[in-house]
């Protein structure tokens, strides 16, 4: 087992809308962060195509419009299908430069059926695609848009480094989704989000601080001025700031302590370097799933089957 690793947290934003033009923004910020050394590269929540931040996709409570269908037609086009060429093309990317990589994705195509999208975070390494996590439980809105997932893509990735899992945004305000990382060993715990508030740092602290592990949050910097001006409900983005998304992207250590950021209000890549026997030392006197673990006492269980 590796005792170190360079790790980078992309904040950035996609070509909205775009599924093309933003693979091509990856490829371009994947090589030019592997060149500096990093051997782990994260990526925000749904980067591809775009994390529809504003947009009701013409619904009310009990109405849905044509207009709102095209936009989400539009939306779906420039999803990612997995398995698929954009999976296929990112795999490719991580053999040839020897890296891992996460990144959020809108994932289409479920279950080999034709119509629902799911949040969902991808895996690749030296060995290509590796796996995927969707997210379980989407938020308000976003329910318009995704479908919430099973227990089966409660992922964690072996690496050199230990094992690599992720929770979605807000699933990290779920204590037993969080648990279930912890028991599987997650040693990299990655938050691609698209939560720009300052509360949310005390979550990714707390994280880090509860499960004695190092996170890697990332989120999107976002213009309303990059939005698509054809939208069929451009017009809902009127009210909305100039600055949609602010970012807030960090690595934060396993005593709670940040490593690199918190970024906000413009684009950037965090890079830190992780010593990975402050997990142990952290674990001297606070272990989750070992020695500050009552089994004895609580029962826990995931149903993983799909």
């Amino acid at each position: 087992m590796e005792n170190r690793l360079k790790v980078s947290v992309v904040q950035d934003s996609p070509v909205l809308f775009d599924l093309e033009k933003t693979m091509e923004k990856v490829v371009r910020i994947t090589r030019d962060i592997a060149a500096g050394g990093s051997k782990l590269i994260v990526f925000p929540e749904s980067f591809i195509p775009c994390y529809p931040r504003g947009l009701s996709f013409g619904t009310v409570v009990g109405n849905r419009t044509e207009e709102g269908r095209e936009d989400f037609q539009r939306y779906f086009d420039n999803s990612v299908a997995v398995p698929g060429p954009e999976v296929d093309i990112l795999a490719e990317l991580t053999r040839e430069l020897e890296i891992y990589l996460s990144i959020g994705v809108t994932e289409k195509n479920g279950f080999g059926l034709d119509g629902t999208l799911h949040c969902c975070n991808l895996f690749f390494g030296p060995k290509g695609y590796l796996g995927r996590h969707r997210k379980l439980k989407p938020t308000a809105a976003e329910r318009i848009i995704w479908g919430e997932d099973d227990g089966s893509t409660l992922t964690v990735i072996d690496t050199p480094y230990g094992k690599m899992g992720s929770l979605i945004c807000w699933e990290n305000y779920m204590p037993l989704a969080r648990m279930a990382m912890y028991l599987k060993g997650v040693k990299l715990y990655i938050v691609p989000t698209a939560d720009q508030r300052e509360i949310y740092q005390s979550t990714m602290k707390h994280i880090a601080f509860e499960g004695r592990c190092f996170v890697m949050m990332s989120n999107q910097y976002v213009e309303k001025s990059m939005y698509p001006k054809n939208l069929k409900y451009y017009k809902d983005l009127e009210n909305q700031p100039d600055i949609m998304c602010r970012g807030g992207s960090c690595i934060i250590n396993p005593y709670g302590k940040y490593l690199a950021g918190p970024l906000f209000d413009k684009p950037g890549v965090l890079t830190a370097e992780l010593d990975l026997n402050e997990i142990t030392r952290a674990k001297f006197d606070w272990d989750p799933v070992g020695h500050y673990n009552r089994p004895d006492i609580f029962k826990f269980e995931v149903r993983e089957n799909r």
